[in-house]
């Protein structure tokens, strides 16, 4: 179920997904943002599938818009919520009912019928909390925000991101289905993940050899890195991608930290 957002930070829109049989069970994907609107776009869909049953509605990450839509959306299908361990009790006040909050367990398998089910893969990096999930049968990996369809992603920890991407790429996986922007199909979902892994390799590099030449500030940093027409609403996302540069460089051993020196002015 595709809406168009027009979210600057992740171009091509917003994706949210029934996975199975609409004839015997599905799985619900993430519940989108808070607009009624969008809410609305998901129970349409749903009520055009016939109305199937849902097994459970699984939570990539806590963020607002992946969960904004939850309670209306359960209130609807009924079933139990899956998620990270971590988001557990948050999504449990949400729906003000614990024993409708089931947390995933990695590497679990949740099945659709009797031979097709969906891997559990814990991915943080962008969240902690953060879930892909692996649907075997038809080579699908969907990569909630760790990788986006048409733009890079955010990211908290990016140790732990690009340990995730290295895991994600050892799925044998042909189409990536993210939370944002297009599906991409095959050939090219099948090399997007390991693009992603690459492009973080690059950055890595360029920050280093901006230091290099005498960069101290995240800023400046940026500036260098960065296209020079950078949508100034996407400045503060380049910013936090290259401070999480940093951080793992400084956490490696490669690049020191001197913490600033305030004073006041005479």
């Amino acid at each position: 179920m595709h809406i168009d957002d027009g979210a600057p930070s992740h171009p091509g829109g917003s994706n949210n997904y029934f996975v199975g049989d609409p004839q015997k069970k599905m799985v619900i994907i993430d519940t989108g943002d808070y607009e009624r609107n969008w809410t609305k776009s998901i129970t349409d869909y749903y009520f055009q599938l016939g109305e199937p049953h849902i097994d459970f509605i699984l939570i990539t990450h806590g963020h607002g818009d992946h969960t904004g839509g939850l309670d209306r959306i359960q209130d609807l299908v009924g079933c139990p919520v899956r998620c990270h361990p971590d988001l557990a009790s948050k999504l449990s006040r949400v729906l003000g009912d614990e024993s409708m909050v089931i947390p995933l367990e990695d590497r679990e398998k949740i099945p659709l019928d009797n031979t097709v089910d969906l891997e559990v893969i814990f991915t943080p990096g962008h969240e902690v909390d953060h879930v892909c999930y692996y649907l075997a049968s038809d080579r699908a990996m969907f990569t909630g925000d760790a990788v986006l369809g048409a733009s890079s992603t955010s990211v908290r920890d990016l140790t732990s991101y690009m340990k995730s991407l290295e895991l994600i790429t050892t799925y044998e996986h042909d189409t990536v289905c993210p939370a944002h922007g297009p599906v991409v199909p095959p050939p090219k979902g099948k090399d997007l993940v390991q693009w992603q892994l690459d492009h973080r390799r690059s950055r890595e590099k360029q920050v280093l050899e901006s230091l290099e030449t005498g960069a101290r500030s995240i800023s400046k940093i940026r500036s260098l890195i960065y296209p020079s027409d950078l949508d100034e609403r996407l400045i503060p996302t380049a910013e936090s991608n290259v401070e999480r540069h940093l951080d793992k460089l400084v956490d490696e051993g490669r690049v020191q930290r001197t913490d600033s020196i305030f004073s006041v002015n005479q």
